[in-house]
């Protein structure tokens, strides 16, 4: 006897009768907000951290409804047209399940005995051709089901509004001071992550992508969930333009920096801070932020935002990639994490020593395989279909999960960064911006005091690095890492090449 399916659309309930296999209907799921079924449940709530508000949900955009009885039978009949296409070239399958999310849909194939699944694979094309789509993915198989999965894009695509997912029960039962709105994923399902687990994140995209409204809808969700005592921000910007609505924010540790130099200087001081974390730790025997916090003060959480990291990478390279580096490898444990965007995703801006420490990847479309495979270790980012459409690999899973960005208007963001700033002045840490300065200072061409002992000291160690420099002098990262710069500015020393020592 043959299974019966089961059609479950929304919430809308339809019975049929058992019919021969070759007319069995596939399933078919539609995740998203119909007109017969409003997602509108959650009410606003106000959320009281001390005399602080959390932003509400009342500050955000609704989505629009979507009538998904049309969509029904447009997706039975593709559903037709994809097994025929095959059958066209001898491979027998049968849809068993339609999954439609909100810009693509994913048709389940479950193949004949005696089929091999490269043969479907190889195929791509004449799907895509024969579902008059610009492009189709194809996953085989699908991890933890014995099934061929097609992604194809939906021909009436819809926006995941930000209100959707902050409005989720993925979100609003999240167990983190830090959970990172992605999206949804093909399913309709909303994807939240933790920004503590990761514990660094890398995305990449061409201009154009999305990777800028991620960046937004990241910051946004971290407003929504946590005080400024309990969460700092660092924002760097070289484009000037793309954070500069956060501006004010009670959250934020000094002014969005957007002078590539002073970025440099910034990052050393998050070194310092990252240090001092570590010396505050050991003296209560707290392993962890979160055991430091059971125990004494509460330790805000730092993020560090870097929009454009290629920027940065021209204008002080050495600098910028040990800073990144060295909290890569040591921050998570204190509470310091770092998200980091760049619109060109070659070798020379992401090192492998950067990649190494940022297991946590979200690609955009990129223009190449060769991209691809640098941001993720595979293929598929160059078959995305832009928008917001994006490939996020769990630092947990070696498999990623394709997902739809989430939409974050200007307005948006500004009435939410309105109430946030009702609330609060920013006091900022008057160490970056002395760093700030100093930094300015330095490349206008003044010699720090110390210059010339450290010279003594790179020349009888024949060793040039900034790490001697701070055993040696006793002296903090920023200033030795400066110190270094002077000396590679007057030719003394090599520039930074990685792990091998520079020239001297």
């Amino acid at each position: 006897s043959e299974p019966k399916p089961k059609i479950n659309v929304a919430n809308i309930e339809e019975k049929q009768a058992v019919k021969p296999f070759a007319d069995i209907k596939p399933k078919v799921k539609i995740k998203a907000e119909t007109a017969q079924d409003p997602t509108a449940k959650v009410k606003p709530q106000a959320v009281k951290i001390g005399d602080y508000h959390l932003p509400t949900l009342d500050l955000l955009d609704s989505p629009p409804p979507l009538e998904a009885r049309q969509i029904k039978e447009d997706l039975t009949n593709n559903a037709h047209i994809l097994e025929d296409t095959l059958a066209d070239f001898d491979i027998s399958v049968k849809v068993t399940d339609i999954e439609r999310g909100p810009i693509i849909t994913r048709y389940e194939l479950e193949p004949a005995p005696g089929v091999k699944i490269n043969r479907i694979v190889n195929l791509s094309d004449d799907i895509s051709l024969a579902m008059k789509a610009q492009s189709v993915r194809i996953v085989a198989p699908i991890p933890g089901k014995g099934k061929v999965g097609v992604e194809v894009p939906n021909i009436q695509s819809s926006f995941v509004y930000f209100k959707e997912v902050v409005a989720s029960k993925e979100f609003q039962e999240a167990d983190t001071k830090l959970p990172l709105i992605l999206g949804k994923d093909i399913s309709g399902q909303a994807v939240v992550t933790d920004l503590a687990i990761m514990p660094h994140l890398l995305i990449a995209g061409t201009t154009g992508s999305g990777k800028t409204v991620c960046v937004n809808s990241l910051i946004l969700s971290l407003l929504f969930k946590a005080s400024p005592n309990e969460l700092k921000f660092l924002m760097i910007d070289p484009k000037m333009v793309e954070l500069a609505p956060f501006n004010g924010l009670p959250h934020l540790l000094c002014p969005v920096v957007t002078d590539s130099k002073k970025a440099a200087s910034a990052l050393g001081w998050v070194v310092s801070e990252m240090e001092s974390r570590y010396q505050l730790l050991a003296k209560v025997s707290a392993r962890n932020i979160e055991a430091y916090n059971k125990k004494e003060e509460t330790l805000p959480y730092i993020v560090v935002i870097i929009d454009e990291f290629a920027d940065l990478m021209m204008v002080a390279r050495d600098q910028v990639e040990s800073a990144v580096t060295r909290l890569a490898q040591l921050s998570r444990a204190v509470g310091i994490h770092i998200v980091l965007a760049t619109q060109r995703p070659s070798v020379d801006v992401i090192t492998g020593v950067i990649k190494a420490n940022f297991p946590a990847r979200i690609s955009f479309k990129v223009a190449s395989k060769v991209d691809s495979r640098t941001v993720l270790d595979m293929n598929g980012a160059d078959k995305l279909l832009g928008r917001g459409d994006m490939l996020f690999l769990k630092p947990q899973d070696s498999k990623v999960v394709r997902a739809q960005g989430c939409l974050v208007s200007d307005k948006e963001i500004e009435k939410v960064v309105e109430f946030v700033k009702a609330q609060g002045q920013p006091v900022y840490d008057e160490n970056i911006v002395k760093e700030q300065q100093k930094s300015s200072l330095v490349n206008g061409g003044e010699k720090d005091e110390l210059y010339d002992e450290a010279v003594k000291i790179i020349m009888e160690s024949n060793q040039a690095s900034v790490s001697i420099l701070q055993r040696r002098m006793r002296l903090g990262y920023t200033r030795a890492a400066r110190i270094i710069d002077m000396m590679e500015g007057e030719g003394l020393v090599g520039p930074y090449e990685g792990s091998k020592p520079r020239k001297i």
